[in-house]
């Protein structure tokens, strides 16, 4: 078999992804995974060992381009990919493997997807939870329900390198003298699924007074609150806390949170990331759910409210109230950490 993937765009479903290209390596342990995705995907790619190439998608996210899936489809045809799953639910996903004569093209029924996949799934619902869904197209369509289970998929296990881990730490002058609990408190989706600053801040005051050290994580999108986080702390406690936010590769972000004991995050990229490098994971759930999207680790502690209205999985508050994430009180959080 030599397979192609067509790769989520986001970095939760990219990590998550891992679990579906380790069940194909164990079920066809000569098989060879390529995965078209994103450039920004590439550092993620390739801390996974069941890849073997990963193939940057240049046309953008949302970009229909219908020439331009023609030319890279008629370019891997050459590469003579026997299977092709295709994981994002929209059409234009799955252009590619059809003009790449790839002869088995397996995905989710999605978005009007008739003819551009031939071994078509019908309801990515009867699984609850999103990796499933990824592992699930793994099996033969008649054999998912009695394969799959969260039980039963492959955990991501993203490899750190410890060489370029040392280089990181030392680049951004960071310690090891103390314990490192890192913080990634934005989440790209939305603000609803943030957490509020001054919540975090409240947290990372009680880290450095306990003798711990709080590393800061984000792109620089976030580099704002997470300036926020460090100006709330008193001037003694912004000694031993470090803002990356922006100024860390996505690789750089890998291992360095690896070096971390416990991340706390917001239902984010960079959670799943921090599970798969096996830290102890404290998950903080606004409008989304870990019903759905879990860490999968079993270091995790999950905290969120259960107020009426959550979850709601909407970018910002319809009620514009924020509760579900206001009334999530950093005891909350410390309380685990203590524990």
């Amino acid at each position: 078999m030599k397979i192609l993937i067509i790769g989520p765009s986001w970095v939760g479903d990219m990590v998550m992804s891992q679990s579906l290209y380790t069940e194909l390596k164990y079920r066809y342990p000569n098989a060879t995974i390529d995965v078209l995705a994103p450039g920004w995907c590439k550092p993620i790619l390739q801390r996974m060992p069941e890849v073997s190439n990963a193939i940057e998608m240049p046309i953008g996210h949302g970009a229909f381009d219908l020439k331009g899936r023609w030319d890279i489809g008629r370019n891997l045809k050459k590469e003579g990919y026997t299977h092709a799953y295709v994981l994002p639910n929209s059409a234009k996903s799955a252009l590619i493997p059809l003009f790449a004569g790839i002869p088995k093209r397996i995905g989710w029924k999605g978005e009007m997807r008739y003819g551009l996949l031939n071994d078509l799934r019908p309801n990515k619902k009867v699984f609850q939870y999103y990796v499933e869904r990824f592992v699930a197209l793994a099996s033969q369509h008649d054999k998912m329900l009695d394969e799959v289970s969260l039980a039963k998929c492959p955990r991501p296990q993203l490899v750190v390198d410890s060489t370029l881990q040392r280089q990181a730490i030392d680049k951004f002058q960071l310690s090891t003298e103390r314990t490192a609990i890192g913080m990634c408190p934005g989440a790209e989706f939305g603000p609803a699924k943030r957490w509020p600053d001054r919540y975090y801040a409240e947290v990372a005051q009680h880290i450095i007074n306990n003798g711990q050290q709080v590393w800061l994580f984000g792109s620089a999108k976030d580099r704002e609150v997470t300036e926020k986080i460090k100006q709330q702390l008193t001037t003694e406690a912004r000694q031993h806390c470090f803002n990356l936010a922006g100024d860390t590769s996505l690789t750089e972000a890998v291992d360095l949170l690896a070096a971390c004991d416990t991340v706390i995050s917001n239902d984010s990229g960079l959670m799943h990331v921090s599970a798969a490098v096996g830290c102890n994971i404290i998950a903080v759930y606004g409008s989304s759910s870990p019903d759905y999207t879990p860490p999968l680790t079993d270091r995790v502690a999950i905290v969120n409210t259960d107020i009426e209205c959550r979850p709601c999985f909407k970018r910002e508050c319809p009620l514009g109230h924020m509760n579900c994430l206001q009334q999530l009180s950093p005891d909350m959080v410390i309380s685990i950490l203590d524990r």
